[in-house]
């Protein structure tokens, strides 16, 4: 038995250290294209304004609050995570996302991130004028609306006049395909960059140093990329016992015991 045990031990141990290899080479590629990347270095407040700045072409915005990998819930309290959620000086709210894949950046999940932001910046009662001037901002790798345009900018009109509808919600996409020497076209630039020093924006440049280079910048994402992975295990075990319950073939204590779940979670997740 004691034999068995260290052999386990040494197994996970081995475990343990490949998955670190595995990390640091995976931080050594990382691009800000990447979401989980982009997260980190947008969290500084300098880096997620000179992001807005250039998209936005506004020198003036001045950031309060810039949260990477943030949790909003929506209105059927489940939880949606978005890449970045930013906050100006005057109340202004912007959501920054980075897709990969067209599939990410439809029109749909543009309005329904633009909602996110609607259900959670008020409170209930509260007057229709409370809702702040909102941005959802998409920057895709591919030029999803595919026009050869850097960016677009959507918002509502009247049809019959052309009008802007004044509801204050902007939608942006940024075509990641165009890099040339435009601020914008530099900014995309450095957005597929993997090596600090072949950046144009200083700013970013030193964040991406410091989370690529830096030992303790380092240890930051790797402890990162660790929480997302026990987000993700924790996510698989919930959706095993939801569907266990359903089946109603098991005890909680059962469940429990083969999801690695709590018994008081598993009862939670019964009662709701």
């Amino acid at each position: 038995m004691v034999k068995s045990k260290k052999r386990t031990t040494g197994t996970s141990s081995l475990d343990i250290q490949r998955k670190h290899q595995e990390d640091l080479e995976r931080i050594r590629r990382f691009r800000l294209m990447d979401d989980t990347f982009m997260s980190k270095v947008f969290e500084d407040k300098k880096c997620a304004e000179l992001l807005l700045h250039i998209i936005l072409d506004r020198n003036d915005l001045i950031v309060q609050e810039a949260h990477g990998q943030y949790d909003i819930n929506n209105l059927q309290g489940r939880s949606v995570r978005l890449d970045i959620l930013a906050v100006d000086g005057t109340g202004k709210v912007y959501n920054v996302e980075v897709q990969r894949s067209n599939g990410g950046a439809v029109p749909k999940r543009a309005r329904y991130n633009s909602s996110l932001l609607d259900a959670n910046v008020t409170e209930p009662g509260d007057d229709y004028e409370k809702l702040c001037e909102s941005y959802v901002i998409f920057i895709t790798e591919n030029d999803v609306l595919k026009s050869d345009l850097p960016i677009y900018h959507i918002d509502r009109i009247v049809r019959e006049t052309g009008e802007y509808f004044g509801d204050d919600a902007h939608i942006v996409y940024v075509n990641a395909e165009i890099r040339d020497n435009s601020a914008l076209g530099k900014l995309m630039h450095d957005f597929f960059c993997k090596d600090s020093r072949d950046m144009e924006y200083k700013v970013l440049a030193d964040r991406v140093h410091y989370f690529k280079r830096d030992q303790k910048g380092v240890m930051t994402m790797c402890k990162a990329m660790e929480d997302m992975r026990k987000e993700e295990r924790m996510e698989t075990s919930i959706e095993t016992a939801k569907r266990m319950l359903n089946d109603g073939l098991l005890s909680c204590e059962k469940i429990a015991e083969y999801t690695g779940l709590s018994l008081d979670e598993v009862v939670a997740l019964k009662e709701n």
